[in-house]
């Protein structure tokens, strides 16, 4: 009897059907964005290899018009002039990287209390503190280039690491805070409380707990704050005028008319850049698992 009433519901129910696949399935979906993102990563990588074929040519055919894609041959002339030009590339990349760590520091020493402070301490108004250092966002760095060279100028930091650092701090500073105090506000509470019961002082807590807890945005910070200064231009070039103190980019701005007709290097320059991209592709592709959660850390609770 059971077995009737199954025929009879088959019967009703009619044949079955087998989905229809259409023509724009999930597979095909998926090879179409898998193909627009290598034309995207096509499109972007370009230019970086040009910059190290063009690095790699001899002086004359660099500086060929039209310019050759590929090199006809292979010549390292542009990477030891670049290498003995004015006090040597190694003077160059020390100023960088010792300006570039030296903001690391400042940064972080001073967004991570701020933002400590600001997340989980009661203060009255902390979110209008909050807002107002956000808003040096909107101000543009140069316009405040010329009071901060007067005031550098007056207590000695032209010319000098430490104050080209302190600008690159300052500029770094509403982004790293925005970052940080999110993630802070993110650490569950129960932890903090935890630990204040067990004795600890907010000191403690912040090194045991939330430092621990935020290890990606604080990279995250170090390593924006890392390629911001290394890359910066226009604040090192009204802060330094000692050939001794220049950093790379100011470095390379000059080698462009350093051909015997007043023209354009463009292998010196072409050199110069390649070798200024390494360390950036080199620390991102270190540190990318930390930075990509850390601009995420505080987005949701």
């Amino acid at each position: 009897m059971a077995r009737g009433l199954l025929d009879a519901r088959a019967r009703v129910a009619g044949p079955r059907r087998e989905p229809r696949r259409g023509s724009g399935g999930p597979g095909r979906t998926r090879y179409l964005v898998g193909a627009i993102c290598l034309a995207i990563c096509a499109v972007m990588l370009m230019p970086l290899v040009m910059s190290v074929l063009a690095s790699v040519k001899p002086t004359a055919e660099a500086a060929a018009s039209p310019p050759t894609y590929l090199p006809h041959s292979v010549s390292l002339d542009s990477y030891q002039r670049l290498w003995s030009y004015q006090q040597g590339l190694p003077t160059y990349l020390w100023n960088s990287l010792g300006t570039a760590l030296l903001t690391i520091a400042f940064t972080l020493l001073l967004t991570v209390p701020a933002a400590y402070a600001l997340a989980r301490f009661p203060i009255p108004g902390k979110e209008v503190i909050f807002v107002v250092l956000l808003l040096a966002l909107i101000v543009p760095y140069q316009a405040m280039l010329t009071p901060i060279f007067l005031m550098f100028a007056d207590i000695g930091l032209t010319n000098s690491l430490v104050g080209l650092a302190i600008l690159h701090t300052a500029i770094q500073l509403p982004f790293s805070l925005y970052i940080l105090r999110n993630s802070f506000s993110a650490v569950p509470r129960e932890l903090a409380e935890a630990a204040i019961v067990d004795g600890a002082s907010s000191w403690q807590a912040l090194v045991r707990i939330f430092l621990p807890s935020t290890v990606p945005a604080i990279v995250t910070v170090a390593l924006f704050a890392f390629i911001m200064s290394w890359n910066e231009f226009l604040g090192a070039l009204v802060m330094m005028s000692k050939g001794s103190k220049f950093t790379l980019p100011l470095i390379l701005a000059a080698a462009r008319t350093e051909t015997s007709l007043g023209g354009t290097d463009w292998g010196m320059l072409q050199a110069g850049i390649t070798i200024s991209i390494i360390p950036c592709v080199l620390v991102y592709l270190l540190l990318q698992r930390y930075y990509v959660s850390g601009l995420m850390s505080g987005a949701t609770k």
